[in-house]
């Protein structure tokens, strides 16, 4: 048998797997998931924030400031997002992927959204204090979308990690590519699930406009709004 008739028999036992599925309470860590026909089902609210123009970064810029943008990025993301009992589930590159669960998950994104572009803000400021002469300005999208998601293990051993199957999973990152001039972006399932501490300003005014997402023939809602973590 050749190393390719060896990778075809993994994909026929994959295509053949039944998965067992069971309830999660929490979200998982791959640890919790096995790596053959193990799954978990929750009801997730998923949150991606990219970092937008990256490429023109690095092809602009010296590689160790880009490194400092992504890393303030990342890190001040990351920090909202736990402060606000998201799950911090993944890194691509210039983004960051986290879960909400529980009755508030809704409005605890869509507020962990508006804190990050508080962040962009105040990086921003941190950039033109240390570089003065700098003509970078950082730029970013927040995507959120809820929905059932599905959860299994991938990849071999030794190599492996979550994947997250679902329309959040899958939506929340294709809001956070949307350049729109918005930057936080979510669905209208998240918007209607909203407390009113996330959906009024502190003005009186809805800090979300209502928008068409003409990929899909469906509303969503943008926010330039900051809100600065507490």
């Amino acid at each position: 048998m050749t190393f390719a008739d060896d990778i075809r028999k993994e994909v026929k036992e994959i295509m053949g797997t039944t998965f067992t599925e069971r309830a999660g309470t929490k979200v998982p860590e791959p640890e919790d998931v096995k790596l053959g026909n193990d799954a978990v089902t929750l009801d997730g609210t998923v949150l991606y924030a990219d970092l937008a123009e990256s490429t023109n970064m690095v092809n602009n810029f010296e590689n160790w400031f880009a490194a400092k943008v992504y890393k303030s990025f990342l890190l001040s993301a990351c920090r909202v997002i736990r402060n606000l009992d998201g799950t911090i589930t993944a890194f691509d590159g210039d983004r960051v992927m986290a879960v909400f669960i529980g009755d508030g998950k809704n409005s605890a994104a869509g507020k962990a959204a508006l804190q990050i572009n508080w962040n962009k803000t105040m990086i921003n400021e941190e950039i033109k204090a240390k570089y003065p002469d700098t003509k970078y300005v950082l730029k970013h999208v927040v995507g959120v979308d809820t929905s059932p998601l599905f959860v299994a293990r991938t990849g071999i051993r030794g190599s492996n990690d979550l994947v997250w199957v679902g329309r959040s999973a899958n939506y929340a990152a294709k809001l956070s590519n949307f350049d729109n001039g918005y930057s936080s972006l979510i669905t209208k399932d998240v918007y209607d699930k909203l407390n009113e501490a996330s959906q009024i300003g502190s003005n009186g005014n809805n800090m979300w406009t209502a928008l068409t997402w003409s990929e899909f023939n469906m509303t969503i809602y943008g926010s330039t709004w900051n809100w600065k973590p507490a």
